[in-house]
């Protein structure tokens, strides 16, 4: 074992070293250490909000970033996702527990007719990396799926995914049908899908388009933002 050098003992690494290794762990999509580092880190009495976002959310926002910026691909993406689902596994008790604070909630789905979802778990797993809760509805999805779903999770967030052009024109019905029962507003609304661009995402009525998972989190955490800033100010 000792002739190879990625036998780093994980235990042996200060703090900071910990979490410089969990970030390049992160990246290279290595689950089982991630989870170890997870319980060091505990172990540390380390707070679990701590871990999420000095870590994980930390790691994965490199990953983001080389996403958007064409460095890493999808199959990657998804690894380092997976590992990142990993220490969430292990943390996600402990964070109710201790009531942390939430960046935000998101409903996510594909709509009615579309059964495509790599784009959309990509954006869940992606979102769930910046630390927000998310909701997946999977494939499929009628405008009643995505109201019940509203009304049983209230969240902050709305994401719709559709990959076919025959599908798109359904995210303006379930808009248009959010509008007629007056709960447009109390969220933000993000498409997208390979077929759609920014104009369709402003003719239908949605807060923003996103072009990739990297895209959306950036959109997501800005309009947070927006919105903790008005409600310090209201």
């Amino acid at each position: 074992m000792s002739d190879q050098e990625d036998d780093i003992i994980l235990a042996d690494l200060n703090d900071d070293d910990l979490v410089a290794q969990m970030f390049d762990d992160l990246y290279d999509g290595l689950k089982e250490e991630i989870e170890e580092a997870v319980n060091i880190l505990l172990e540390r009495k380390w707070v679990p909000y701590d871990i999420l976002t000095k870590a994980l959310v930390g790691g994965m926002t490199i990953v983001g970033h080389d996403f958007r910026d064409g460095i890493l691909f999808v199959p990657e993406v998804l690894l380092a996702a997976n590992a990142m689902k990993g220490g969430m596994f292990i943390l996600k008790p402990l964070l109710a527990e201790t009531g942390a604070p939430r960046v935000g909630k998101m409903v996510i789905g594909t709509v009615k007719g579309d059964i495509h979802d790599i784009g959309k778990n990509l954006v869940s797993m992606m979102m769930e990396g910046a630390g927000f809760e998310v909701v997946d509805l999977g494939i499929n999805n009628a405008v009643e799926s995505y109201l019940d779903a509203i009304a049983s999770e209230e969240p902050d967030i709305l994401g719709m995914s559709a990959l076919l052009t025959t599908t798109m024109p359904y995210m303006k019905v379930v808009i248009d049908t959010m509008i007629e029962q007056g709960i447009r507003d109390e969220m933000i609304v993000l498409v997208g899908g390979a077929p759609l661009n920014e104009e369709f995402g402003k003719a239908i009525g949605a807060d923003a388009y996103c072009r990739d998972a990297a895209v959306a989190v950036e959109t997501a955490k800005t309009f947070m933002a927006r919105k903790h800033n008005q409600g310090a100010t209201a």
